[in-house]
């Protein structure tokens, strides 16, 4: 590693222009991301129901940790002194923690946006805080993640007034770069966000000013909201190729569809989150090739199968879909751990079956079966973004 983020491009895009999508290897300070990835959300500094082994088992390489959340519970000072979040939360791999942007901007009534930064009532006691791009990259130092993220100012991408998407999108590059004058750990990654709502010209805009200061990642936040797949995927043929010659990763935050990551990493996209998976996971709803089953349905009761045959997680090993749907109508806390071990797993087994597709050369071709084994999801259940 030459920095805190190492990133290599290990399979190229084809030059027949068939796909952007590519194979990376992302080197941070606790371990290597094989891009692309897929980050499970451990927004309390856990991902809910499950214990670190899981996370290892299910194939997890990195996690997502909330900085908003952390930062009021327990603190980071807290954290910091305990011995940083690896260590308080017994994870050895890599971590990333948001800016606590999304969630603080997304309070509504309860915050206040200035230039400044956004002065905010936490939801846990109504006590009064303010977050500004210093604070919340001391915050996330004091944390200790691999990687950390400059505050922006997202917005809904559809819904959002011209006017007041164009002043969020251009406070988030002054944030960005008082962030960069922030940052003072040499071993923890930075990485900018690139806004703009649906506005091909802004969006363009904003790949441009983020891109141009000295990040080591490169996010597209203020998708997986009230967009379209459509308009979704129009901005990311615009940022995408702005892109095409910069050598650091590419992350867009909350999506967690394994249909719609398909279509993102067809279009050069290298790093997903979302807690998606586990929260459906601990609704009943299980993922398999091309579908989902309801573990509260009454046909799943005497069903002997395992929820998939050919799955290797804990619940398919050792379990039938009538245990399972026993557990659920029991309120057993089993029931969480064991179908969000299942979720976890199959999206990140469907993760790498689309990097050795790419590696194989035949990503382009395998696009129709990849999404033939998505689980058919709801109208924006993507946009899934907190706990």
């Amino acid at each position: 590693m030459t920095g805190p983020a190492d990133f290599r491009v290990v399979v190229a895009p084809p030059g027949d222009g068939s796909t952007r999508a590519r194979v990376g290897r992302l080197a941070l300070s606790h371990g290597v991301v094989e891009t692309p990835a897929f980050m499970p959300v451990g927004t309390n500094a856990t991902v809910k129901a499950l214990h670190p082994d899981d996370l290892r088992d299910v194939g997890a390489s990195i996690v997502l940790a909330n900085t908003y959340h952390l930062y009021l519970r327990p603190g980071h000072d807290r954290i910091a002194r305990l011995g940083g979040l690896h260590r308080f939360m017994g994870w050895d791999r890599p971590i990333l923690t948001d800016s606590g942007g999304f969630q603080v901007v997304s309070l509504g009534d309860l915050r206040t946006i200035d230039e400044g930064g956004v002065a905010f009532r936490s939801h846990l006691d109504g006590s009064v805080h303010r977050l500004t791009p210093e604070s919340a990259v001391a915050i996330q130092e004091a944390l200790g993640s691999d990687v950390a993220v400059a505050l922006d100012q997202p917005v809904p991408p559809a819904s959002t007034d011209p006017a007041d998407l164009l002043d969020a999108t251009e406070r988030t590059h002054r944030w960005a770069a008082r962030c960069v004058a922030a940052r003072q750990r040499p071993d923890q990654a930075l990485f900018g966000v690139i806004q703009g709502g649906l506005d091909p010209d802004l969006r363009a805009v904003s790949t441009r000013e983020i891109a141009a200061l000295p990040f080591d990642g490169l996010n597209i936040g203020g998708l997986a909201g009230d967009e379209t797949l459509d308009e979704r995927n129009a901005v990311l043929d615009v940022v995408v190729p702005l892109l095409a010659d910069d050598p650091r990763p590419r992350y867009l935050m909350g999506l967690g569809s394994p249909l719609d990551i398909v279509d993102a990493v067809d279009r050069g996209v290298d790093m997903f989150d979302s807690v998606l998976p586990a929260r459906v996971a601990r609704n009943g709803q299980l993922w398999v090739p091309g579908g989902r089953l309801n573990m509260k349905n009454a046909e799943m009761q005497d069903d002997r199968r395992p929820v998939q045959e050919d799955c290797p997680c804990i619940l398919c090993r050792g379990f039938s879909r009538a245990y399972l749907a026993h557990l659920f109508r029991a309120r057993e806390l089993l029931a969480y751990r064991l179908a969000t071990c299942h979720n976890l797993t199959f999206t990140l087994e469907f993760m790498a079956r689309i990097r050795r597709s790419i590696e194989a050369g035949t990503f382009p071709a395998d696009v129709a079966g990849l999404r033939d084994r998505a689980p058919r999801m709801g109208r924006h259940a993507s946009a899934a973004k907190s706990a």
